[in-house]
């Protein structure tokens, strides 16, 4: 199973940036997808998530209005496009897949990093 993840880089405040993440290796379409997030000296927390079908759709607080995770079952990645970037956003960005409880995989991450 691979999930990788792109679409990172240095982007100033108020920017937006587009991350990809590609599976592999697994049955994509039954996979509930979600990004998280992990900054410097934090814990690593739930930024978007998208049901298997992607009927339905979940955000952080932090983030609604401003970023929307979406899918492509077809060509079997999840997408997370990140508007109005504020400084708190500087993080890695991680890619999961779930499948039950016992089906859970992560991505290496991407670097996200918001200039003031």
């Amino acid at each position: 199973v691979q999930l990788v993840e792109s679409g990172g880089g240095l982007v100033q405040a108020g920017g937006s940036l587009r991350l990809s993440c590609a599976v592999s290796g697994l049955t994509f379409g039954i996979y509930d997808m979600s990004w998280h997030r992990q900054a410097p000296g934090k814990e690593r927390e739930l930024v978007a998530s998208i049901t298997s079908v992607g009927s339905s759709t979940n955000y952080a607080d932090s983030v609604k209005g401003r970023f929307t995770i979406s899918r492509d079952n077809v060509k079997r990645t999840v997408y997370l496009q990140m508007n109005s970037l504020k400084s708190e956003g500087t993080a890695v960005y991680y890619c999961n897949a779930r499948f039950l409880s016992q089906y859970d995989y992560w991505g290496q991450g991407t670097q996200v990093t918001v200039s003031a």
